[in-house]
């Protein structure tokens, strides 16, 4: 099927791609998602605004906090040294991302706009404690990653605005990372765990958990990380952290004929040691 018809500009900065957007415009960046569902007419913009070359919403730097452009995509992200050292979840969750061609060209903003709850860096961004950058007409505002995704494909982000950047605190001194069982066709999650743990000595200190995949949207799962606080992630704290587990997603899950709820819950438990096991290696 053929997308309705639309106007498309390219934009030079940030203000001239919120000034062009209009009332029922959407951002153009790597398209990966934006553009099939325009085909299906699932997404009928009659504006699309190209912001795949503003310098400012792209690049990523280091300084305390790691910062990553908007429009930073998800080759770049994998393979930053910067992102590997702070964040090996989030390096790890976009090297995941679709195949090598949606990874050269689909951004980071583009990808958590778009929600989709079987997309990968979602996941380790809630578990990372990731802070989304918003600029609208109206000026530009902060949310964190766990109240940026509301619902199945739904976000705060409001109409018109524009995610600028993604902040994350500096997780070098923490294990993280992040793991998920592939749908064997599409290689979306049906059900990705990211961790983030924080040892001092053989006790875990501090930990956050998030799932995404077999929820309707990336969920921090508190249950299972305070089971894992002040273990030594021994099989009793993995065993509670995944019993937790089934009740912190219990109001989030999502199934199919093929892997029903019951699955991606009792798959979770499974992934959540999986990536325990894979930031504790």
């Amino acid at each position: 099927m053929w997308p309705q018809q639309f106007d498309y500009q390219r934009a030079d900065s940030v203000e001239s791609a919120l000034a062009a957007i209009g009332d029922n415009g959407k951002f153009l960046a790597g398209g990966h998602s934006l553009l099939p569902a325009m085909k299906l007419r699932l997404s009928t913009p009659d504006q699309l605004v190209d912001i795949s070359r503003i310098d400012a919403l792209r690049g990523i730097s280091s300084n305390g906090n790691l910062s990553i452009g908007g429009a930073a995509t998800h080759a770049e992200i994998a393979a930053s040294a910067a992102v590997g050292a702070a964040c090996p979840a989030l390096a790890q969750a976009c090297g995941m991302v679709g195949d090598q061609a949606v990874r050269n060209f689909g951004t980071l903003g583009g990808n958590i706009a778009h929600a989709d709850p079987a997309s990968d860096p979602p996941t380790a961004l809630v578990a990372c404690g990731a802070t989304i950058h918003i600029q609208g007409a109206d000026g530009s505002r902060s949310v964190g990653a766990q109240d940026f995704f509301v619902d199945l494909f739904e976000t705060d982000l409001q109409d018109g605005e524009l995610i600028t950047s993604i902040s994350l605190p500096d997780c070098s001194d923490c294990q993280c990372a992040y793991v998920k069982l592939p749908h064997p066709a599409s290689r979306y999650a049906i059900v990705g765990v990211a961790v983030c743990l924080k040892m001092n000595g053989g006790t875990c200190a501090q930990a956050d958990v998030a799932v995404g995949g077999a929820t309707v949207k990336a969920v921090k799962c508190a249950g299972a990380a305070a089971a894992l606080v002040g273990s030594s992630l021994d099989d009793a704290a993995l065993a509670a952290a995944a019993a937790a587990l089934s009740d912190d997603i219990g109001d989030w899950l999502t199934g199919d004929v093929a892997y029903p709820e019951a699955y991606r819950s009792a798959m979770a438990g499974v992934f959540l040691k999986r990536a325990i096991s894979a930031a504790s290696s």
